[in-house]
């Protein structure tokens, strides 16, 4: 693995000091490769460092346009933005962000970073100078003066594979479409995780933003727009230092460090009066997420059910249902139900079906069943296998 990529491992797994080394000695094999400096830049912001995320960027901004991509100079200029906010300079920033939008008037991220931004400038007096322009859309720098050797030259691409070995070609991956993304989400005594169910996301054009009351996530699909999911305020405050997130061939798993351990969040937002970064913070009530201390200690899990969440710790110890509808498993007792009051005929069709699909097809038509074999029909996205 070359070192932009283990860089980028890094950067996705929060360890943002490993990955300003595996990028500086990224840019030192090619120090013209634009995404080497948003991606440092990144990883500085995130570690606080905004001098230096602010020169990547603007070596970034430089070497975009002279390339002249769009969706890199796009990209850098987010990035020069974003440090210019956390130095304090609002007005650069506000000016940036103008150009961002011209740049992707679709920008997911853009409403959120205008909303922080405004509320910034709402006390600071019009002659401040945190309100004045002091940057030029296209930044005067100098490149670092790097010689970049044959044998070590890298694509721009953190992703560009190596060919000096034969392999075989993987089969790509089919992003998921915007409407059929998932999200889910649980959690234990110091963290919340949530996953956003979608293949195929690139992993060097997502975005996650950590605030200590909001959390972010933008990517790109394939054939459409972006795919945004935002949680602003969250129903309780984080540690951005210490949350992190990694992006997988299925998924994207974003993991939230609790800033009150053992607190138990009942969803992922919260109250609108943590909306306001600067306005005091009145707690909601917070139960501990512990053991079966009392009745409602038990783990919270979202739920599509009628009835709400359920006691499982009460279900597996014994079948008891919180409606004292049914004993067990509801899906299984209806099944049960169905096959006790079927005729014969009836019977012998669920056994038939059920045994020959593997457990995939339920039929109770035995004139159907009983002239062939019952071919599995696995659930989209599974395949059925046969075991000797």
């Amino acid at each position: 693995m070359d070192d932009g990529r283990r860089g980028e491992a890094a950067l996705s797994a929060s360890r943002y000091d490993e990955a300003i080394e595996h990028f500086t000695k990224a840019i030192s094999a090619n120090s013209s490769a634009v995404r080497f400096y948003i991606n440092r830049s990144t990883a500085y912001q995130r570690s606080s460092r905004y001098n230096e995320a602010l020169a990547d960027a603007e070596i970034a901004v430089f070497l975009a346009n002279n390339r002249g991509s769009r969706e890199l100079i796009n990209n850098a200029q987010f990035r020069r933005a974003l440090a210019l906010f956390f130095l304090e300079k609002y007005g650069d920033a506000e000016y940036l962000f103008g150009i961002v939008k011209e740049l992707d008037p679709k920008n997911k991220m853009l409403p959120v970073w205008n909303m922080k931004l405004a509320a910034k400038l709402k006390d600071i007096p019009e002659d401040d100078e945190k309100r004045k322009v002091t940057v030029n859309k296209v930044p005067d720098v100098e490149i670092p003066d790097i010689t970049v050797s044959d044998t070590t030259k890298e694509s721009d691409n953190v992703a560009a594979s190596r060919v000096d070995t034969p392999a075989s070609t993987p089969k790509p991956v089919v992003p998921t479409p915007a409407n059929k993304i998932k999200v889910d989400w649980y959690q234990s005594n110091d963290s919340v995780t949530i996953n956003i169910l979608a293949k195929g996301v690139p992993k060097d054009a997502a975005t996650v933003e950590f605030e200590k009351d909001t959390v972010s996530i933008a990517f790109p699909i394939t054939g459409s727009s972006d795919y945004s999911y935002l949680l602003d305020p969250l129903y309780a405050p984080i540690d951005p230092a210490e949350s992190k997130y990694r992006i997988t061939p299925n998924k994207v798993e974003v993991t939230l460090r609790k800033k009150m351990s053992g607190a138990k969040w009942h969803t992922l937002e919260g109250a609108s009066e943590f909306k306001s970064a600067d306005a005091t913070e009145s707690m909601p009530t917070l139960e501990p997420v512990t053991g079966k201390s009392n009745q409602e200690s038990a783990p919270a899990y979202p739920t599509s059910s009628k009835h709400g969440a359920k006691n499982w710790d009460k279900v597996a110890e014994d079948g008891y249902d919180e409606e004292n509808e049914i004993e067990g498993d509801e899906c299984g007792h209806f099944f049960k139900t169905l096959f006790k009051k079927g005729t014969a005929e009836q019977q012998k069709a669920m056994m038939k079906s059920y045994q020959e699909s593997g457990g995939t097809v339920l039929s109770t038509d035995w004139d159907n069943v009983s002239r062939k074999t019952v071919l599995p029909e696995p659930p989209e996205g599974m395949e059925a296998k046969s075991y000797n």
